[in-house]
């Protein structure tokens, strides 16, 4: 994917929202911040901790980041709480 290419599908996307499938497989919209369970020790955070995602980035690979604390993590370091 082009930077380019990019660029046009980051225009419908937002750094303070997420869509979330739930177990009851129902799609909802979570706002940033949102709490999320840190699944194993990754920097400073350490397995089981809850932390707060205070924006959502995406890689040139299209791969979800959660900034948390101004660290930058990949997504499926964490369970999403809802």
């Amino acid at each position: 994917m082009t930077k380019k290419e990019l660029a046009e599908l980051l225009k419908y996307s937002s750094p303070a929202e997420i869509y979330v499938v739930t177990w009851k497989n129902t799609l909802i919209k979570l706002y940033c911040p949102f709490e999320v369970q840190v699944l194993q020790d990754i920097g400073t955070l350490k397995t089981g901790q809850f932390v707060f995602v205070d924006e959502i980035k995406v890689t040139i690979e299209l791969k979800t980041v959660f900034i948390i604390d101004t660290e930058a993590y990949y997504y499926y370091h964490f369970e999403i709480l809802v």
